[in-house]
């Protein structure tokens, strides 16, 4: 045989018309694991294939062959020596000769390239599946967002409506302005949410004294406006008693400390400061507890500070309150206020407000204040995000 067939790269045998092999090149001994060529001479080509590939020529090679005289790229499998399996693609052609030459390649790495995309494709699908499963599963959660959704605003509208309901008994609780020959006492109120943290009230105890206290309950919203309706009903049962101003503030610092005992995470303060006046000795008894001074103004224009006295109430136990006294003459005034008042605006513009407003009407006064308060684009509007009251009494 010639030397380039012997090492062709490739499996060269030769066939006679009745099958036998009659030729067989090294390259395809080598594959086959065969010493030498001698074990296949005058056998049958069937010997190297496997059962099916043996059924498979009977149907298509021979028949093939038979007719159009050549056969290409026909998928075949033979056995080597140890019975395994090497899948090979056969050409052959029929010569005149009567013999039939068949060239043989293996299809080895073929056959690993098909099952990796085999397997490649299967992955894509799995991969593509499992898309689908979660874009399913995120439209479900996308429904159940949505319900969720509705169900929130509908609890937001039940719980605004019951909001605007606390709002506008909390405002009723407040007290009306006073006005007689002797005293005159307007309020400016306003919550920063639904509900405040801020409460005020003012009594004619006796024919000759009224009573003016004004609380800011530390927070916003339903915890504090819930602890200023409860201080509100203390206080007008303790001012009804012409309860002295050191006891009314001790009965509310107690019931502070009463209310969170044990419980710091629901812990409230709040300043107050509370006004005793006698109409008849024409003296002020006052208590500042921690609150924002209060500004007194006399008929002349000079004004004082009505200063802490006490620290807030609810925050140190025991404490010993003391009362101020001081007189005070015709056309006096006095402002109080709550920090949502004088936050708003810049240093010593209330005292500015009061003092350019001195000859008019104290209603005129509250309007100038709340107007500024009211309007954002006035120098004196930093920010209204606070409740926001303030007390004004002309003596």
């Amino acid at each position: 045989m010639n030397e380039l067939i012997e090492n062709a790269p490739c499996g060269f045998i030769t066939l006679s018309s009745e099958g036998e092999i009659l030729m067989i090149n090294k390259t395809l001994l080598n594959w086959l694991d065969y010493p030498s060529s001698e074990h296949f001479m005058g056998n049958h080509f069937n010997m190297l294939l496997s059962p099916s590939s043996q059924i498979f020529c009977q149907l298509y090679l021979v028949p093939l062959i038979k007719v159009k005289h050549t056969v290409e790229e026909m998928f075949l499998t033979l056995h080597t020596v140890m019975k395994e399996e090497i899948p090979i693609l056969l050409n052959a052609s029929f010569h005149d000769n009567h013999q039939l030459t068949c060239v043989i390649f293996p299809i080895r790495n073929r056959s690993a390239l098909e099952d990796a995309l085999i397997n490649a494709r299967k992955m894509t699908e799995d991969a593509y599946l499992e898309k689908e499963l979660a874009l399913l599963e995120l439209e479900r959660k996308q429904q159940d967002l949505l319900q969720a959704n509705l169900i929130n605003t509908k609890i937001m509208r039940e719980t605004e409506r019951d909001l605007q309901i606390a709002k506008k008994i909390q405002e009723t609780a407040l007290t009306k302005d006073i006005t007689n020959d002797n005293i005159e006492i307007l309020s400016y109120y306003r919550a920063s949410k639904s509900l405040s943290g801020d409460i005020f009230g003012f009594y004619q105890v006796t024919p000759q004294k009224y009573a003016i206290i004004l609380l800011d309950v530390m927070g916003h919203g339903i915890s504090s406006a819930l602890i200023t309706m409860s201080l509100q009903s203390m206080f007008q049962k303790l001012i009804s008693r012409e309860a002295a101003p050191e006891s009314v503030l001790q009965e509310l610092d107690q019931y502070l400390h009463d209310l969170f005992q044990n419980n710091q995470d629901a812990w409230h303060y709040c300043t107050a400061i509370y006004l005793n006046i006698d109409i008849s000795t024409q003296t002020i008894e006052y208590i500042n507890g921690g609150h924002p001074p209060a500004i007194l103004q006399e008929d002349n224009g000079a004004q004082h500070e009505l200063g802490a006295t006490n620290p807030p109430l609810g925050t140190f136990e025991n404490i010993l309150f003391k009362s101020r006294t001081l007189n005070y003459e015709r056309g006096t005034r006095i402002l109080l206020y709550t920090d949502g008042v004088s936050e708003a605006f810049e240093l010593n513009t209330l005292n500015y407000l009061l003092n350019e407003s001195i000859s008019s009407p104290l209603a005129q006064t509250k309007e100038i204040i709340q107007s500024a308060l009211e309007n954002k684009e006035t120098i004196y509007s930093k920010y209204n995000n606070d409740d926001q009251c303030f007390i004004l009494v002309e003596l």
